[in-house]
């Protein structure tokens, strides 16, 4: 029982310190084109940013942030309480993407000079025990979650790019690829043999995920 409850909290400790290095490189947007063919000055995407453009692209990234914590916490609790070692193997490895989104969203952070959300304690703890009993309620359920999740996750991320300043190409890049990745995990898991929630079950999902959005958004 030692071994775990280490690697827990090893886990949180990483995460809420924001002591975490991805595995692949920060997303970059394409080269802007001037009418020549040649790489505009803005070709790496630090467009200029209005102050009010700035503080937007940072609530937003916080946001993401905010979702990128509660997903090291969900695929923690999943990947611990399942007994197929197959299955916590994958949920392990859409854990290290979504560590990749750990740290590109909290770099794009600190380049925007904001801040992550002074409850991501609390949105760790909660999306822990959420995993942990999705976990315990079944292999299939589980892989169910991961889909509902994975799903709203996409339309959250929709949402912020149509929010995005069109100038802050590295915000939209990085939430593009994050976009990418999330439904991915959704498909994996689908083929894993997911079964769809409740209707109730999702509805939870979507007022529990509007609660934290809104609040993270500010906090």
């Amino acid at each position: 029982m030692l071994e775990p409850l280490i690697i827990a909290a090893d886990n949180a400790l990483r995460t809420l310190s924001g002591v975490v290095t991805s595995s692949r490189p920060t997303p970059k947007p394409p080269p802007l084109l001037t009418s020549d063919g040649h790489s505009a000055p803005d070709s790496g995407g630090d467009g200029e940013l209005s102050a009010a453009e700035k503080a937007l692209s940072g609530s937003l990234m916080r946001v993401n942030h905010v979702g990128e914590v509660c997903a090291q916490a969900l695929y923690l609790g999943q990947s611990m309480a399942t007994k197929d070692g197959a299955l916590s193997q994958k949920l392990q490895a859409a854990a290290r993407d979504e560590t990749d989104h750990l740290a590109w969203t909290q770099l794009r952070l600190n380049e925007l000079g904001a801040r992550p959300s002074l409850l991501n304690p609390v949105w760790y703890a909660g999306s822990f025990a959420l995993g942990w009993l999705a976990g315990r309620s079944g292999d299939a359920t589980s892989l169910g979650f991961v889909v509902e999740t994975e799903r709203q996750v996409e339309q959250h991320l929709d949402e912020h790019l149509e929010r995005l300043p069109e100038s802050d190409r590295r915000s939209r890049a990085i939430v593009q690829q994050m976009k990418s990745d999330e439904a991915r995990h959704a498909e994996q898991a689908r083929q894993a043999g997911a079964v769809e929630l409740p209707r109730t079950v999702r509805w939870g999902m979507r007022m529990a995920a509007m609660v934290m959005t809104r609040t993270a958004h500010r906090l």
